[in-house]
């Protein structure tokens, strides 16, 4: 049987991977210390092809059994936990990412980061290819997210090229659909929350900025094919349809029937002004691109999960 390990399995992203894996007929260990995961991702998973182990990556940390694929998907993604948990985040992008590469060296697994869109920093490249070396800010309030993100990828071709790990990079744009927490801070959870309660929906700077939003059953099936693949060079998974965050304020209070205005807050420090990938190479090397629209991937998020935790009065 084949044996998965996924750092960061009770995240948002962690546990679908986690889903689409057992479908396979994977054993899949999740390894995550539930800073922003939570059990309630993974309750529905237990059973016998599936352990999780309750370890903070930035220590060091052994499997024993045979482990054939190591997912690293460990990490704060949304800005509120970022923000909260600095020097964490950074730890985990740096020990966590050596430490997991580690196993995967010792267990001869094929490894695949998870990395981000992030690492383009707020474009002057549009829409951005993986060979666009990016605009970060490194001392900005997001550089702890971006650098730790620039780092593993590094740290992740080193491995491959010093160590002859088989490794894989995804850099992942803008996701979303169920078990996303409502307060996480991004865009999608936080309009759903606010529409569903009746609040204003908080755009900021004038909305005119851009995202390209990707339905996580589509980026799953593209991470899984990647690491089925022998590609070693980042890889952008993500929906290239871009909308303004106007736009998707609009069409979220629509498919909610919310009678939420729109009001409108000063931009963050650092945000991007535009993000789109260009996904010619996972359409050349994997065969793949998305298949769920915006409209149809809010309706699925909407049904997918209960309107007690979109408006996060369960929590």
């Amino acid at each position: 049987m084949t044996t998965s390990l996924v750092t960061g399995g009770a995240g948002f992203l962690g546990s679908h991977l986690c889903d689409a894996l057992l479908a396979k007929g994977h054993r899949v260990i999740c390894v995550d210390n539930l800073e922003t995961g939570t059990l309630e991702n993974i309750a529905h998973l237990r059973g016998e092809r599936f352990v999780h182990l309750n370890l903070d990556i930035i220590e060091p940390y052994h499997v024993e059994e045979p482990v054939d694929y190591v997912y690293h998907f460990a990490s704060p993604a949304s800005p509120i936990d970022y923000l909260r948990i600095p020097l964490h985040t950074l730890k985990v992008g740096s020990y966590g990412t050596h430490h997991t590469l580690g196993l995967a060296k010792r267990h001869r697994a094929r490894f695949l980061t998870a990395s981000t869109s992030e690492v383009y920093g707020d474009p002057q490249v549009h829409p951005q290819p993986e060979s666009y070396w990016g605009h970060v800010n490194p001392i900005g309030p997001r550089g702890v997210y971006d650098e730790a993100k620039r780092f593993s990828e590094a740290l992740t071709m080193a491995y491959h090229r010093q160590q002859g790990v088989d490794t894989a990079i995804v850099r992942i744009f803008n996701t979303y659909g169920p078990r996303m927490r409502p307060h996480d801070g991004r865009a999608i959870p936080t309009f759903l929350r606010q529409a569903l309660q009746g609040q204003p929906l908080t755009v900021f700077g004038d909305g005119s900025q851009t995202r390209s939003f990707c339905y996580v059953d589509d980026l799953i099936r593209g991470i899984i094919l990647l690491a089925e693949s022998g590609c070693h060079e980042p890889v952008n998974i993500g929906n290239p349809n871009e909308f303004t965050l106007l736009e998707l304020a609009q069409v979220i209070i629509e498919l909610t029937g919310s009678r939420s205005e729109i009001v409108f807050a000063e931009l963050p420090v650092d945000d991007p002004q535009v993000r789109q990938p260009d996904i010619s190479k996972a359409r050349e090397l994997l065969g793949w691109e998305p298949a769920v629209a915006l409209r149809e991937g809010l309706e699925r998020t909407l049904a997918g999960a209960g309107h007690e935790r979109l408006t996060g009065r369960s929590a």
